[in-house]
């Protein structure tokens, strides 16, 4: 097949619906594939919206303040010592291998590098999450069947 075939099967491929074609001849083989075009999606986060009667407002507001305040300070301790098992893609986070079946991991469980901690589901495919780390499970920061982000935080663990 020689350049001036190639270049006509690429105009004909750019104007069709066709995403690839792969032709073989007694010289070899030539693949031609369709530009993907980008899909990007856009969420919104999700607001919270306060209706507060004007004189209620500094009454509310300073109790509110104290109280996210207060459950802050003991988490600091936890997290200065621990180590952050990360999400390695994006999916869909599972904590057993099936619904009859226990969690892989728990507060409390011993982990070492090559024990599996999760699943994560990503295009119909399920990867198991193996630990990188010696140590104990300490805090389940994701739920069960939620989505999950690249490099997303999932267990803390504290090592041994």
């Amino acid at each position: 097949m020689d350049l001036k075939q190639i270049h006509e099967l690429i105009k004909i491929v750019n104007k069709s619906n066709i995403g690839e074609i792969s032709i073989e001849d007694k010289d070899g083989k030539v693949t031609i594939k369709q530009k993907e075009e980008q899909v990007v999606t856009v969420a919104a986060a999700p607001q919270q919206v306060y209706n507060v009667a004007p004189q209620a407002a500094p009454v509310q507001a300073a109790p509110v303040a104290q109280a996210s305040a207060t459950p802050a300070a003991p988490a600091a301790p936890v997290a200065s010592n621990t180590i952050t098992i990360k999400s390695p893609m994006i999916g869909t986070f599972y904590r057993k291998s099936s619904p009859d079946k226990p969690p892989f991991a728990e507060v409390g469980t011993e982990v070492a590098p090559g024990k599996v901690v999760c699943i994560i589901e990503a295009m119909k495919l399920f990867n198991e999450i193996e630990s990188e780390v010696k140590g104990t499970i300490v805090k389940v920061l994701v739920e069960d069947a939620s989505p999950v982000e690249y490099d997303q935080p999932l267990f803390l663990v504290e090592p041994n």
